[in-house]
């Protein structure tokens, strides 16, 4: 049974993009019920068309409180029938209403390892920094930004050489094979919130690459297909 879920963008839609190569794939067992965007020239629009998808966009700036624009956005996604959000590069701070409508099925993925670098533009933060290790997180969302409890990071390195521009493609190539992963667990209702901490049932171990062009740590481990 594929799960029903809405899919939040703002930007590109790259993180869309894989999720939908994971569904037609068949390794994702979800069904995108309806793309919104708060800005109506988001690429991410565009792809979603490509596959017939429904598209919504709600802009922000046309209502006069957060609130009230979260919920119409709580309207459209539970009148397409979504059970589930996945925040594929959504640059808005839900509200507590938002939230508590879809009670641990929102989830999100940061372009950092947190607890470290929230927020936005963090690959050039990161870079800037120093930092030898980068990465990028799925968690779920809470009342705060980026602080959920984390479900799979990825941990790629950082080098000297490294801008934000070159750190965050890095990071963005496993971003495009964690998020649909983590996914496919919630859809499996394999995850399980124990207070911070996210139990996996039967997931597989830590996955190491170690191909010298694209090394990288993944916990937990990767499936078949991701």
């Amino acid at each position: 049974m594929a799960l029903p879920i809405a899919v939040l963008i703002s930007g590109s839609g790259s993180n869309l993009q894989s999720i939908i190569d994971k569904i037609e794939q068949k390794v994702l067992h979800a069904e995108i019920k309806v793309v919104i965007s708060n800005k109506p020239d988001a690429y991410g629009l565009t792809r979603a068309k490509k596959h017939n998808l429904r598209t919504e966009v709600i802009e922000h700036q046309n209502f006069s409180s957060r609130e009230d624009f979260d919920q119409a956005m709580v309207r459209v996604i539970k009148e397409a029938g979504a059970e589930a959000v996945i925040l594929a590069g959504f640059m808005r701070i839900l509200t507590p209403a938002f939230i508590q409508a879809f009670p641990n099925k929102i989830l999100n993925i940061h372009p950092a390892i947190l607890p470290s670098f929230p927020g936005v533009r963090v690959q050039a933060q990161a870079a800037d920094y120093g930092v030898r290790f980068s990465g990028c997180t799925v968690h779920f969302v809470d009342e705060k930004m980026d602080n959920g409890p984390i479900i799979i990071q990825a941990v790629v390195p950082a080098y000297v050489s490294d801008d934000g521009q070159s750190l965050g493609q890095r990071i963005l190539n496993w971003e495009h094979r964690i998020y649909p992963q983590a996914i496919e667990w919630l859809a499996q209702g394999r995850l399980k919130i124990v207070g911070r901490k996210v139990e996996v049932r039967d997931c597989p171990p830590v996955f190491v690459q170690a191909d010298e062009t694209a090394p990288a740590f993944v916990n937990p481990g990767l499936e078949p297909g991701f």
